[in-house]
């Protein structure tokens, strides 16, 4: 291996991963984390929520089908690094505008492959995500580093430096980054159905019909909050015949309520939902108006921590397109995409809220109703692109909760359906420590 090809990652328990180095050439610290997505990993470079994470890709072969700059959630890549197994020189897709390596280059993120992901994710499923340190290339700064890890002294020193390292400002470096949609309603959703991205119904059909999708949308206002949006959740609102009006993270309830919404749409976004103390002081705000809001993500832990609920961090997080969630109304499972590191602890959910969604896994708390305001949110992706679509109908709730601010009022989730969820949890906590895992 020539020098000009050598990359490692260090992390913060001292293991060392070495392979060969795409992309940019640098040296970064970030929060290492693991996503199980088979495709979408153009949309996984460009979502916003991975802000300051390093993030490796569990699928061996990425790069498949290249760059498709139509396909991107944000103006930019938000990744701090990029992990692969291997990587398509060779992109095939009609549609691909470059490849991985050219992509990653342009917009100076390091990327590492030729290491064993399996035994990475592994280490970070037992030990839990920790901060980790890329080192790529030859310039004087990466040979240090590399250096560094020869001498058990400064090696010591390196691995306090990735310790130290902590994701700041998250929702304030992403806030309107979302990918400008110009486009007209009808212009997207045509868009949209070429590749049968259209409108789900709650019985799985589709709605292929344009003027019956946007029917019950036409003629009413959203506001997004931007904490980091995907464009996607954009596309799914217009879809529906909602205006969009699109407002950074730094607006007040007093501006959002200057523009009339008929909805507020709470997208999701990087970082520690509890350090976003103003959002959620102005959201308390907003609550009183008993405006319609629904919540995605990042969006929907703010809402609940604006409701008095509390959120923790997980061990390792939930991050791909293969997870299982049960909708505790009617105990149907749907397939779902997420990306966080963090949830509504399920004890915490208050008075006059309901728990909707839970992950079928490992019990957490995957969506809340409310009944005392109208609103609703889940911690997985409805809009996910490249899919599952499995969840879009959540669309339609909102459009129906605009339409009739009492369409869940009545909403009560079967007390011995979460009953059994929590059982079920605990059940594979216990099994988890015997087995000492």
């Amino acid at each position: 291996m020539s020098d000009s090809t050598k990359a490692c990652i260090v992390l913060a328990n001292g293991l060392v991963f070495e392979g060969k180095s795409f992309g940019a050439t640098g040296v970064i610290t970030g929060e290492a984390v693991f996503t199980t997505g088979m495709n979408g990993y153009i949309e996984t470079l460009t979502d916003p929520s991975y802000f300051g994470q390093i993030v490796t890709q569990t699928f061996p072969l990425i790069g498949n089908y290249g760059i498709i700059p139509k396909d991107f959630e944000s103006s930019a890549c938000h990744v701090r690094g990029y992990i692969v197994r291997s990587w398509c020189e060779t992109p095939s897709n009609f549609r691909c505008g470059t490849t991985l390596d050219e992509y990653l280059k342009s917009q100076n993120i390091i990327g590492l492959y030729d290491i064993d992901t399996r035994a990475l994710t592994k280490v970070l499923r037992e030990v839990g995500v920790m901060n980790g340190m890329l080192i790529s290339g030859n310039s004087a700064e990466v040979q240090e580093a590399f250096e560094s890890l020869k001498d058990e002294k400064k090696k010591t020193a390196l691995l306090e430096k990735i310790k130290a390292y902590k994701i700041e400002q998250a929702v304030e470096s992403v806030t309107c980054s979302a990918t400008k949609i110009e486009e007209s309603a009808d212009v997207v959703f045509a868009e949209s159905a070429e590749y049968r991205f259209v409108p789900v119904r709650s019985d799985g059909t589709k709605e292929n019909d344009p003027e019956k999708a946007m029917k019950d949308g036409k003629g009413k206002k959203v506001v997004l909050w931007d904490f980091g949006a995907k464009a996607n959740i954009r596309r799914e609102l217009l879809k529906r015949g909602l205006e969009v009006i699109t407002v950074p993270s730094t607006a007040t309830a007093q501006e959002i309520m200057a523009l009339n919404p008929d909805g507020i749409m709470l997208s999701n976004g990087p970082g520690d939902p509890q350090d976003n103390v103003g959002i959620i002081k102005e959201l308390k705000l907003l609550l009183e108006k008993k405006i319609p809001v629904f919540g995605i993500c990042l969006g929907h832990q703010i809402l609940a921590l604006a409701s008095g609920a509390k959120t923790s961090k997980l061990k390792y997080g939930h991050r791909g397109a293969n997870q299982p969630v049960k909708y505790l109304n009617t105990g149907r499972v749907y397939i779902s995409s997420q990306n966080h590191g963090y949830a509504v602890e399920n004890d915490s959910i208050p008075a006059g809220a309901v728990l909707s969604f839970v992950n079928t896994n490992d019990g957490t708390c995957e969506g809340i109703t409310y009944t005392t305001f109208p609103a609703f949110s889940v911690q997985f992706h409805p809009e996910a692109c490249s899919g599952p679509l499995d969840t879009s109908f959540l669309f339609d709730d909102f459009v129906r909760l605009i339409n009739n601010h009492d369409y869940f009022k009545d909403f009560k989730a079967e007390h011995e359906r979460i009953d059994s969820i929590k059982y079920f949890a605990s059940t594979i906590k216990s099994t988890k420590e015997k087995l000492g895992a």
